[in-house]
């Protein structure tokens, strides 16, 4: 696994252009172009406000007036992982005669699926410090959570891809059983509700389904988003960030390992 990192790590030219191609093909023949990557999450906001901010009146904070910001520091953490899932399983795939005709750590693949969506949730970093900014946001301490936040989902997501895309040229069904998760996993995350509403212990939800629910490792990132942004939330439970980092490494370390293993057999099948 090291020479494979640092094989990768030689690279970076090469996954720089790969990023650089995607986001340029992505953008190329669309009118709005860089707009796209604020529209999609602004009009899901506005939805799930609506929704869940004005209809169920849902509330963040003493006086629930954070709640807007709450959503879009969540909504804007979740495209970049939902997009990832969406596309990983075809990183390989989609790529096959690259793969087999250039000698180059294939790793690079993936992983730039996931920087590539990095930077997209990075140009829409404006939009949600004007969403902060207009919601009365204490910027504090608390903001120097977010880059703890970031560097924990690069990595969750970097083995994630690594897995799918490797487990997908072996197994097609991948990419239809990972549509099943994105659906799943938006409502199994504090994306549009507070966590507090699953660990409340007035809420009937068993002790067990909790204890699973607080074990994903996207529970506490999504949770140190929201920290950065909302100052109401506060710090998240030590229990739950040292959850997330270990689980986030736990999938760097266990993506790349069955990637190594599969990567013989996956240029055969490619």
């Amino acid at each position: 696994m090291t020479s494979s990192v640092v094989a990768v790590w030689r690279h970076r030219d090469v996954l720089r252009l790969l990023v650089q191609r995607d986001l340029t093909v992505k953008y190329q023949s669309s009118v709005l172009g860089y707009l796209w990557s604020l529209i999609e999450p602004l009009a899901v906001a506005a939805t799930y406000w609506f929704v869940f901010g004005l209809l169920f009146d849902t509330r963040v904070g003493p006086n629930g007036e954070s709640y807007l910001l709450f959503l879009v520091s969540g909504l804007f953490a979740w495209i970049w992982v939902n997009s990832v899932l969406g596309e990983a399983t075809t990183a390989l795939t989609a790529q096959a005669r690259l793969i087999t005709t250039i000698n180059m750590p294939r790793e690079v693949f993936p992983i730039g699926r996931v920087i590539g969506k990095f930077f997209e949730y990075l140009a829409a970093m404006p939009v949600l410090i004007v969403i902060a900014i207009l919601n009365h946001a204490k910027f504090g301490p608390y903001l120097l959570l977010l880059p703890l936040a970031v560097l924990l989902q690069m990595i969750f997501l970097i083995g994630t891809a690594l897995l799918l895309a490797a487990l997908n040229v072996m197994l097609r069904d991948t990419e239809k059983f990972i549509r099943l998760v994105q659906r799943v996993l938006f409502y199994a995350l504090p994306i549009i509700y507070p966590l507090s509403l699953v660990t409340d212990p007035n809420n009937g939800v068993p002790t067990w389904v909790k204890d699973l629910y607080l074990l994903n490792p996207l529970v506490g990132i999504f949770e140190l988003h929201h920290a950065a942004w909302v100052s109401s939330e506060g710090f998240p439970p030590m229990p739950l960030v040292i959850s997330a980092v270990l689980g986030s490494l736990t999938m760097l370390l266990g993506g790349w390992l069955v990637f190594r293993r599969l990567e013989p057999a996956v240029l055969k099948e490619l």
